[in-house]
């Protein structure tokens, strides 16, 4: 649909909350969003006065198709949201990444339970704890509930027939007193289960309780002078203790708490988030999230929020922040607390968050620094009057004269400009001429550039030796721009640089770092040039084949193209898939003969 047709739609939309959906004229999925009123939300997208700014004006060139889904409230719209987002990916939309699969302890289902740490979320196999995203941490807890009770190691099938049967004998555990022996059957399962449902207080945070526990059974063996029982007991509680005084952070009366804080700059958000459990903080993480559209702080905080609270299982119904949270699901209290405990974590969660702004822009600076000295040493290596900040390369590619395509790649401070590359199909060459299809593409590329107004490259790179830099020559002279660009080709086999109107190759040291940098500028510029070659051969030999069955038109074939791309993805496809696309005949026709 065009900008008025898109327009008039959004006026047809529902008054309700829920989620709107973008997709691009290839029917890609490029925005989701939600919405307490869709039709006014979507419709703001397509007003003169609504003041967007650029990047969301790009996010609307793209819009050809427009799909939204109803919703009880805005909060249940913020979570169809989260699952779209989490599902397609789209490129306008943040994207809560981590590269990280966090540990768990779990208490797992079975005869005298075994505990054991895992990196796999299944609840069916137990009862879990975590995620830890430290796992140091995993380890101190476990090993304190290890040095607590007598918990199993081994991973023997000890059912009541096993054990009856004597199918098993004691190992070294048993007898170094980490083990009572239940293999044996010197241990009964009352007793067994006693010990791990201690052991779940502690990994679930209640320390209090164990301690109080322990504090009983001490007293008990004191009053029946059982003295070395008693101090079993003692030992036990120092164990806790020290374990308790590493952790705490807060007042221990204050527990199950969710802290989230967000640390705001241009372009990028820094968002903590932690669990507090009698005082301690027993799970954190920070996030670094590339804002995509200028998005308010309020708004990357709840969508933040209800990503951690599902990752992390979290049931806490309070949550400290920093800022109002704009959404909170049902029964759940958001807090922004002004002094004490409660502030006190508050700024410890702000101050993680600014540590990793301080850390990632450390980082940025020292990418920006490393590149800006690539940059002049390539300068200084092709002898350029001025730094080349702005780089395109082109590339051809063919097969036997076949499907002739090329490919410009652009760098920018050294790094991959992609959202500016382009391709080309060649049109005024036929065969395999690579001399007058670089002068094509490459006349076409700055003809483009003069009439638009827009900024020249600082140098521009030829895949190829002499041949394929005259041929590009000629087309800046055409156009009046040679002498005022820097143009350079780069020969494959010995790395060669060529300069117009000199014989003499220019060879660079192999190890500069300026010619490494124009070796990954020229192989991106050939694998960007072979993957659109292969794409369009596969879609000539789709067409080719589609064409021959009768009842398939060149508006069904393009339909094709658009959803799958490919004759093996169109083969790979269900009919109900196909459906979709062409319809029930059409698709059933095309199982059966393709």
């Amino acid at each position: 649909m065009v900008f008025h047709e898109l327009k008039e739609y959004a006026l047809l939309l529902p008054d309700t909350p829920g989620v709107y959906r973008f997709y691009n004229d290839q029917h890609e999925l490029i925005y989701v969003g939600k919405a307490k009123n869709i039709k006014k939300r979507v419709s703001s997208y397509f007003s003169k006065s609504s003041g967007l700014s650029r990047k969301t004006l790009k996010l609307v060139s793209e819009i050809h198709t427009i799909e939204y889904t109803v919703a009880n409230n805005e909060f249940d719209a913020l979570l169809l949201e989260n699952n779209f987002i989490k599902q397609n990916q789209p490129k306008y939309n943040i994207l809560l990444k981590d590269d990280k699969t966090f540990p768990y302890i779990c208490i797992l289902n079975e005869p005298f339970p075994r505990i054991i740490t895992t990196r796999k979320y299944l609840p069916q196999q137990g009862e879990f704890f975590g995620p830890y995203v430290s796992g140091m941490a995993m380890k101190s807890v476990l090993e304190l509930v290890r040095k607590l009770y007598t918990i199993r190691t081994c991973t023997l099938s000890l059912t009541p027939a096993n054990i009856e049967q004597k199918k098993f004998k004691v190992c070294l555990e048993f007898h170094i007193g980490n083990c009572k022996g239940p293999c044996e059957g010197l241990q009964a399962g009352q007793d067994y289960l006693a010990d791990i449902e201690q052991a779940r207080h502690i990994l679930k945070g209640n320390l209090s309780t164990v301690e109080h526990y322990f504090k009983q059974q001490m007293q008990v063996a004191a009053e029946n002078l059982s003295f070395e029982h008693a101090q079993a007991y003692k030992e036990k509680l120092a164990l806790l203790d020290r374990y308790q005084s590493k952790s705490l952070v807060v007042n221990r009366n204050l527990t199950d708490v969710d802290v989230i804080t967000i640390a705001s700059i241009t372009g990028y958000a820094y968002i903590n988030y932690m669990q507090v459990k009698e005082g301690s903080v027993i799970f954190s993480k920070t996030l670094e999230v590339k804002k995509k559209l200028d998005e308010p702080d309020e708004e990357l905080l709840s969508y933040a929020l209800v990503s951690l609270k599902e990752q992390t299982h979290s049931t806490h119904r309070e949550v400290f922040s920093n800022i109002p949270v704009m959404l909170m699901p049902e029964g759940v209290n958001n807090i922004i607390p002004k002094i004490g405990d409660k502030k006190k974590l508050v700024s410890l969660s702000l101050k993680n968050a600014w540590e990793m702004k301080k850390e990632r822009e450390l980082v940025r600076g020292e990418k920006l620094s490393r590149q800006a000295e690539v940059i002049q040493i390539l300068q200084k290596d092709l002898h350029l009057p001025q730094p080349p900040v702005i780089i395109e390369c082109f590339d051809n590619s063919n097969f036997q004269g076949s499907n002739p395509v090329a490919s410009m790649v652009r760098f920018v401070n050294g790094k991959a400009d992609k959202k500016n590359y382009r391709h080309f199909n060649i049109k005024t060459v036929t065969g395999p001429n690579d001399f007058e299809s670089m002068k094509e593409i490459v006349g076409r590329r700055y003809k483009k550039i003069l009439a638009e107004g827009s900024d020249l490259p600082s140098l521009i790179l030829v895949d190829g030796g002499k041949g394929q830099l005259s041929s590009a020559c000629e087309a800046l002279k055409e156009l009046d721009l040679y002498g005022k660009v820097p143009i350079a080709g780069i020969a494959k086999r010995l790395e060669e640089i060529y300069y117009p109107e000199d014989p003499v190759p220019l060879h660079i040291n192999k190890k500069s770092p300026g010619l490494l940098l124009l070796q990954q500028i020229r192989d991106e510029a050939h694998r960007f040039a072979i993957t659109f070659h292969r794409k369009k051969r596969s879609n000539d030999t789709l067409k080719t084949e589609l064409d021959a069955l009768e009842g398939i038109g060149e508006k069904t074939i393009t339909k094709l193209l658009r959803r799958f791309k490919s004759i093996k993805k169109i083969k790979e496809a269900s009919v109900e898939e196909l459906e979709e696309v062409v319809g029930k005949a059409k698709a059933e026709l095309i199982k059966s003969k393709l």
